[in-house]
């Protein structure tokens, strides 16, 4: 499926279980579900034309909120392990609403992450948290990651 993200040549492999894509997070064959095709775009899309670090970039990010266990889709580290960004996908199909982001917000009630990014593929959000004065706003494009406050 066609996304609103720079092409990249993913690695598939077919097995058994189905078709699989290359995670370089993970550093392994995953399950391509439509969600998952939005992941791996989106985080080359990052590390390729943002200029994140993989060495600083998580997928399926462990997190307890409430006594129960969760997972961040992706979670982007500054150099001390503290959370910079938290990243929510979604398939292509699905619409980005308000439920995508008070998902990602209460994941960010555990991390404190001042960025949170949802991206369906074809839609990306990025709004900046300012926890000190309870407030976010809404940035116009994905920021580089030279300049994400750290």
């Amino acid at each position: 499926m066609q996304l609103n993200l720079p092409h990249y040549e993913v690695a598939l492999q077919r097995g058994a279980s189905g078709i699989k894509i290359f995670d370089r997070l993970r550093n392994k064959y995953v399950a391509l579900t439509p969600e998952e095709w939005v992941r791996q775009h989106f985080i080359e899309f990052l590390i390729k034309d943002r200029g994140f670090p993989p060495s600083l970039m998580g997928n399926e990010v462990g997190l307890t909120l409430n006594g129960t266990q969760r997972r961040c889709d992706s979670v982007l580290f500054n150099a001390k392990g503290e959370a910079v960004a938290i990243i929510e996908y979604k398939a292509p199909t699905v619409t980005l609403s308000q439920k995508t982001f008070d998902q990602i917000a209460r994941y960010s009630m555990v991390l404190n992450a001042p960025y949170l990014i949802v991206s369906n593929g074809m839609v990306h959000y990025c709004c900046e948290i300012d926890y000190s004065n309870h407030s976010y706003r809404f940035l116009k494009e994905i920021p580089f990651y030279r300049d994400l406050k750290k």
